[in-house]
């Protein structure tokens, strides 16, 4: 049994419409065998736009919200989010970790300490405010308490980027 990305059952199912329910390119005369149906040269390969967008903003959402709580605790380093989030609130989150981190050796708190390690995104729910922009909330668990998380996804240039991003 073989998996079936959309892109790939949108393929087949044009080539079964144009060559007759079969799949595959009439054998050329003279030869018993029969060569896969495929776009003819030139034309116009089908997009590869998503078919369920918000699909695709909750998975961005998920490992967006996990890797920026792995940076509260301090065990991803913030630059990996540079293509993700834009530049203020980047800046934001920086800010966050480093008065964190400042925090936990001024006073040595254990407490403080499990803070955001271990963090669990529970779930996510997104909602579209308009085309190409999207709100989504996030319930976030860790060794202390759950949180809350809120989050603007717009889309520039074919790109998801994450324009307000709120940590409870």
């Amino acid at each position: 049994m073989t998996a079936v990305t959309p892109v790939r059952a949108v393929r087949e199912m044009a080539a079964n419409t144009v060559n007759g329910g079969t799949g595959f390119a009439k054998p050329p005369s003279g030869t018993g065998t029969a060569a896969p149906a495929g776009p003819p040269p030139g034309a116009n390969a089908p997009s590869l736009r998503p078919i369920n967008e918000a699909a695709e903003v909750k998975a961005i959402t998920r490992g967006t919200v996990q890797a920026s709580m792995e940076v509260l605790a301090g065990v991803r380093p913030i630059h990996q989010l540079a293509r993700r989030l834009d530049p203020r609130c980047l800046a934001s989150l920086q800010h966050r970790a480093a008065l964190i981190r400042r925090e936990l050796t001024r006073t040595g708190n254990p407490a403080l300490a499990r803070l955001h390690r271990n963090s669990t995104v529970r779930s996510v729910r997104v909602c579209e405010v308009a085309e190409g922009i999207y709100e989504a909330s996030a319930v976030v668990v860790d060794d202390v308490r759950a949180r809350a998380v809120a989050v603007r996804l717009e889309r520039s240039k074919q790109v998801w980027r994450v324009v307000e991003l709120v940590i409870g």
